[in-house]
């Protein structure tokens, strides 16, 4: 036995690639401690790299299994090197001459002359080779540090090559036919199988999760191409391709997510598992056919990102401890209701995580499942094959939960299935579209729900809303006018005197001086005297008059409140809310 497993080490020892330089292994053990690397990708990249004879850490970058950032902050750190980054270049170049062609290939650029020495950002500072020829060429000495390959390349076609972008280096290299033949499905395929288009695409995906988009918008015009982010809730539009290269682009898109690129007729949904950066990305792609070509939406979720924590989504008290209460109930009936991308699938998931115990049998139906929740069974909606809400809650009610999530609340049928859930002892949460948490409870009256069923099983409705948090690093304070004071009565909300409010300050970390988004919240809870008031069908300005009287603060209220405390701003609360 132990002959046969030496036979078969030396058989895995015979198959490995030469061994990494001690550099290598310095920085790939840097990035593993620091969580940006996995053992397992350093084993394959070291395999291609052999294989290929190609750069060890320019693989590691290409693969998407670490960021460039990540590479250079590291290299920087264990060579003690400054690292240089895209604010540290000076808008005019140092006056030295050096050919384009010898910056590019070995990503280098000087950036400013001290005396008889030239400072060199470099992404890769220890070729030797290139720090001899630059101060060979310039007759100086050479101080290298350490730079982000892209943005090097960047900045060196801004100083010396007419200014052109990463994207439009690549564009050049688009053939003349990206054009032609867009009827052709096969030429399309081929199309979107060339090296240009395929780099084109992962420099938009890229870009997107530099700039912590949770969206990316590819939409075709008459006479162009339109590619915008949505960064923390607000649409941005950024570089695009030439309208030529629409059909080619939106057909790679395609193919990343096996979707039909014959089909242009009728709306598709996918979906893309990448790694960018170093990230583990899932991409949902939806496509609809417009005036001018295939309109793509991909939302983007960063499953390493995101954090199932009340304290991190914006729970304050005294709303998180009512969330609490009922959330540790037996029974009943929660549900979370707003806008479209006001966050209130996470919020779910946050009090599924919280209340997933192995005493606890949970189960979902969801329409797409976001995210996958270690412990729980999650049921994917497919309204095609007749798997709707309302089919699967009646196939979930026989498998013996003690708690269930319903997506959405779209119609009766789910509603009344759900409060039969709830009244033979289970948890039901779902969210609901509505204005407001008062609105929750007469949509339900206008779905059919009886009265007497709704107050027997409904125990709290959380309305909520995202706004932009402000950037602590940037922020910039302001006493508040007596005017603004009086009017939006933030003595309520604080005892400092005079008041200070906060506005978002642009920076290098943050260009729009926000960093993410929090909650604003409003938090009703069913107590007897509201119960009273729906068994009257009364309308929903009454039962937000009553809350208010029961001490229910709204959305607005919630929002001043944490513009005083620093986190938004009063521009961003107005944006998302009414005042009531």
């Amino acid at each position: 036995m132990a002959d046969t497993a030496r036979d078969e080490a030396g058989t895995a020892d015979e198959v490995l690639p030469e061994q990494l330089s001690e550099f290598d292994q310095e920085l790939c053990s840097a990035l593993v401690d620091a969580g940006r690397l996995r053992d397992a990708d350093v084993v394959k990249a070291q395999r291609l790299a052999a294989e290929s004879n190609d750069n060890f850490v320019g693989l590691l970058v290409r693969l998407g299994l670490v960021s460039e950032r990540d590479v250079a902050e590291t290299t920087a750190s264990l060579l003690d090197l400054k690292l240089i980054n895209s604010k540290d270049f000076p808008e005019v170049p140092p006056a030295v001459d050096l050919p384009m062609r010898f910056m590019r290939e070995r990503h280098v650029v000087p950036l400013a002359e001290q005396g008889d020495t030239v400072l060199l950002a470099m992404a890769n500072p220890r070729d030797d080779y290139a720090v001899r020829a630059v101060g060979m060429a310039l007759n100086r000495q050479i101080q290298p540090a350490v730079g982000i390959s892209s943005e090097i390349d960047d900045v060196i076609e801004r100083y010396f090559g007419g200014g052109r972008s990463a994207m439009g280096q690549i564009v050049e290299n688009l053939t003349d036919e990206v054009a032609a033949g867009e009827d052709d499905v096969e030429h399309l395929r081929d199309l979107a199988s060339e090296a240009p288009v395929i780099r084109l695409v992962n420099l938009i995906m890229q870009r997107a999760v530099e700039s912590r988009a949770s969206d990316i918008h590819i939409e075709p015009f008459e006479n162009r191409l339109k590619v915008r982010y949505r960064i923390d809730g607000v649409l941005q539009e950024v570089e695009a391709p030439p309208s030529s290269s629409t059909a080619a682009v939106i057909s790679r898109v395609k193919i990343m997510a096996k979707l039909n690129i014959a089909e242009r007729r009728l709306p598709q949904d996918g979906r893309i598992m990448l790694r960018v950066q170093g990230k583990e990305l899932d991409l949902r792609v939806s496509t609809v056919p417009t005036a001018h070509g295939e309109s793509v939406v991909m939302r983007i979720l960063d499953r390493e990102s995101v954090v199932f924590s009340f304290d991190k989504l914006g729970f304050r008290e005294p709303v998180l401890s009512q969330f609490n209460e009922v959330l540790d109930l037996p029974h009943g009936i929660i549900l979370v209701t707003g806008p479209t991308g006001s966050g209130k699938t996470t919020t779910l998931y946050t009090a599924l995580s919280q209340i997933n115990t192995p005493e606890r049998k949970i189960i979902t139906v969801e329409d797409p499942v976001e995210y996958q929740l270690e412990g729980v069974n999650q049921i994917q909606a497919k309204q095609s094959i007749g798997l709707d809400f309302a089919a699967a809650l009646r196939s979930i009610v026989r498998q013996d939960p003690d708690v269930i999530m319903i997506g959405e609340m779209r119609d009766l049928e789910t509603a009344k299935i759900a409060i039969q859930s709830a009244l033979t002892g289970h948890l039901v949460l779902s969210t609901i579209h509505t204005n407001d948490a008062p609105g929750g409870v007469t949509r339900l009256l206008d779905m059919g729900v009886d009265d007497y069923l709704l107050t027997s099983t409904v125990t709290g409705i959380l309305a909520q809303r995202l706004v932009r948090r402000l950037d602590p690093e940037s922020r910039e304070p302001y006493e508040a006018l007596p005017e603004v004071v009086e009017e939006l009565e933030l003595a309520r909300y604080t005892d400092q005197n005079p008041i200070q409010l906060y506005r978002a300050m642009p920076s290098d970390n943050s260009p729009t001086g926000y960093v993410g988004r929090s909650s604003i919240l409003e938090f009703l809870r069913m107590t007897d005297p509201l119960r009273r008031l729906v068994m009257q069908h009364a309308d929903a300005s009454k039962i937000m008059d009553l809350a208010r009287e029961e001490g229910m603060r709204t959305m607005y209220e919630d929002g001043l409140a944490k513009c005083v405390a620093g986190l938004t701003t009063v521009e961003e609360v107005l944006r998302v809310t009414q005042e009531t």
